[in-house]
C-alpha cells in the first residue's frame, strides 16, 4: 500500500468507489446470512437428527461469539497484509467449511463446522470489514456509507432467510446449507479481481479529501500484538466500557435473540417456519432503510442522542412483543418498526469510537466493541434456548432483553460525558 499520494490525485471518480462499497456490501449481506442460517437450521435439525433446541443454540452461540472475538484481530490483519487478502481468505474458509457440514451426523460435527470454523471465518467478513473500508476510503460521508455496510449485515442475516427456509421445508436441511457453501465461494473472484486495496491503487485519494491527503502508512506490526495493545490503551477510558456495554445490548436484542429464535417464538405461538422467517426478511428490508438514514443522521446529530433513541424504542418493543397477539398485522407492525431499529446503533457508535480513539486506532477498537455485541448475542442465544427448554415460552427471555435495552439508552447518554464537561470547564475559565 502507497503511504503517500502522488500528484495530481483525484477524489472525485464515482465509478471505482463504486464497485468497492458494492463489493463489500455483498461480502457483509453473505457472511451475515451464513452466520443466520443456524436459525433456520434450528427446527430441521430438531426434526430430523433429533438435536435439541439447547444444543443447536449451545453451537450457534459459539459462531456468533467467534464472530465477534475474530473481528479486532482480522482488522488489525487488514493493516498488516492488506483487506483482499483477508477477505478472501476468509471467504474461503466460510465456503469450504459450511461445505464440510453437509456430511454431519452428530452434535460435535455441527460445533466445529458451524460454531468454530464458520465463526473464525464470518468474523472477518463483519463490521470491522466495513469500517475498515469507510476510514480508509472516505473522509465525507462515513456515517452514510458506514449505515448501508452496517444494514447489509442485518439484511443478510434476514433478508436470505425466507428462501433458506423454504429449501429447507422442501429439500431439508442439506439444501440451504449447499447453497451458503456455494455463494460464498462465488463472490471469491469477484474481491480478488474489483477490490483495490488503496484509494492511491487507482491514483485517488480517500472520497472527500482535499487532493494533498496524505493516508495513513500500514502497519508492519504484529496484528496479534495490534490488537492487543488497542484493547489495552482502549479499557483504560471509561467511553470504551459505555461502547462496548450498550453494544453487548444490541448484540443482545438483535441477531442473539430475534435473529437466532423469532422462528422459534413464531413456531410456539403456531406460525409456520416459511411465514416467520418472511417476517424477519421484512425486518431486514426495513433495516436497510433505517440504518443507512441512522448514517445520514449520525453525519449531522449527536450519535448520543440517536443511541438513546434506538435503544429505548427497540427495549419497550421486546417488553411488548410477548403480549401481543400474535396476529399477521402485529407481526407486520413489530417487523416494521424492529427492522427500522435493528443495528442502527452501528453509525453512531463507529462515529464515537473514531472521535475517541482517531482513525487508525478506531477499526480495530471497534471491532472490540463488535466483540461485545457479540458476546452479548451469544448469550442472549444460548440463554434464550436454555430459558425456552425450561420454562416453555419466551416471555420472560423478551422481557428480560427489554429491560436491557432501557438501560443501554440511559448508559448511551454518559459516553463523552467526562470530555464535554472538560471542554465545558476550559471554555468557562478561558
Amino acid at each position: 500500500m502507497s503511504t503517500s499520494p502522488p500528484s495530481g490525485k483525484q477524489s472525485q471518480r464515482p465509478h471505482v468507489f463504486v464497485p468497492v462499497v458494492l463489493i463489500t456490501f455483498l461480502s457483509l449481506l453473505i457472511s451475515a446470512g451464513v452466520r443466520a442460517t443456524p436459525g433456520v437450521l434450528m427446527m430441521p435439525l430438531q426434526e430430523t437428527l433429533g438435536w435439541s433446541r439447547a444444543t443447536i443454540s449451545f453451537s450457534a452461540a459459539t459462531g456468533i461469539f467467534l464472530y465477534g472475538l475474530v473481528g479486532p484481530f482480522a482488522a488489525a490483519l487488514m493493516q498488516s497484509i492488506g483487506i483482499r487478502r483477508t477477505l478472501i481468505g476468509a471467504l474461503l474458509l466460510t465456503g469450504l467449511s459450511t461445505g464440510l457440514s453437509l456430511g454431519m451426523t452428530q452434535p460435535w460435527q455441527f460445533f466445529l463446522t458451524w460454531g468454530v470454523l464458520t465463526g473464525f471465518g464470518t468474523g472477518a467478513v463483519a463490521m470491522v470489514l466495513g469500517a475498515t473500508i469507510v476510514n480508509r476510503w472516505f473522509v465525507t460521508l462515513r456515517g452514510t456509507i458506514m449505515g448501508l455496510l452496517a444494514a447489509s449485515t442485518a439484511t443478510g442475516s434476514l433478508l436470505f432467510l425466507p428462501a433458506l427456509a423454504a429449501l429447507a421445508h422442501h429439500h431439508g436441511w442439506r439444501a440451504p446449507v449447499m447453497a451458503v457453501s456455494v455463494t460464498c465461494l462465488a463472490i471469491i473472484p469477484l474481491v480478488a479481481l474489483f477490490l483495490p486495496e488503496h484509494p492511491g491503487d487507482r491514483g485517488l485519494v480517500p472520497h472527500g479529501a482535499p487532493a494533498d491527503y496524505k493516508p495513513l502508512s500500514h502497519s508492519d506490526r504484529n496484528p496479534l500484538r495490534t490488537a492487543v495493545t488497542a484493547l489495552i490503551t482502549a479499557a483504560r477510558k471509561r467511553d470504551f466500557w459505555f461502547l462496548f456495554l450498550t453494544f453487548f445490548v444490541c448484540g443482545f436484542t438483535t441477531n442473539g435473540l430475534i435473529g437466532t429464535h423469532f422462528i422459534a417464538i413464531c413456531a410456539d405461538h403456531g406460525i409456520g417456519e416459511v411465514p416467520a422467517a418472511g417476517y424477519l426478511a421484512m425486518m431486514g428490508l426495513f433495516d436497510l432503510f433505517g440504518t443507512t438514514m441512522s448514517g445520514w443522521l449520525t453525519d449531522r446529530l449527536d450519535a448520543r442522542w440517536l443511541l438513546f433513541s434506538y435503544y429505548g424504542l427497540r427495549g419497550l418493543s421486546l417488553i411488548v412483543l410477548p403480549f401481543i397477539d400474535f396476529s399477521p398485522g402485529s407481526l407486520m407492525i413489530f417487523g416494521v418498526f424492529y427492522g427500522l431499529d435493528w443495528i442502527a446503533t452501528v453509525p453512531p457508535t463507529l462515529r464515537l469510537a473514531t472521535m475517541t480513539f482517531g482513525e487508525r486506532a478506531a477499526p480495530i477498537v471497534f471491532g472490540w466493541i463488535v466483540f461485545g455485541h457479540q458476546i452479548g448475542a451469544a448469550c442472549a442465544a444460548s440463554l434464550a434456548g436454555i430459558l425456552r427448554q425450561a420454562q416453555g415460552s419466551y416471555r420472560d427471555m423478551l422481557i428480560l432483553a427489554g429491560s436491557t435495552g432501557v438501560v443501554a439508552a440511559i448508559m448511551a447518554l454518559g459516553i463523552g460525558r467526562d470530555a464535554r464537561q472538560r471542554s465545558a470547564l476550559q471554555n468557562r475559565f478561558s
